[in-house]
């Protein structure tokens, strides 16, 4: 795994979070609720290819 996408949902967890709570203050609560799906659907993209090849691994090792 890469150390840049590491970073980058750290990067992305901070910024949810910076406008989760700012959209919670104005009254926006449904968006906010939007914005973290979106980020978790985006994050999740980001990790299937590595969760993918790490089953792919596995069963190499094992020979199934």
């Amino acid at each position: 795994m890469e150390i840049s996408l590491i970073f980058r949902i750290a990067a992305v967890g901070i910024l949810v979070t910076i406008l989760c709570q700012v959209l919670r203050h104005s009254g926006r609560e449904e968006y906010s609720y939007l914005l973290s799906l979106a980020a978790l659907i985006l994050v999740l993209s980001w990790i299937v290819p590595y969760i993918y090849s790490l089953f792919e691994m596995v069963q190499t090792l094992f020979s199934l």
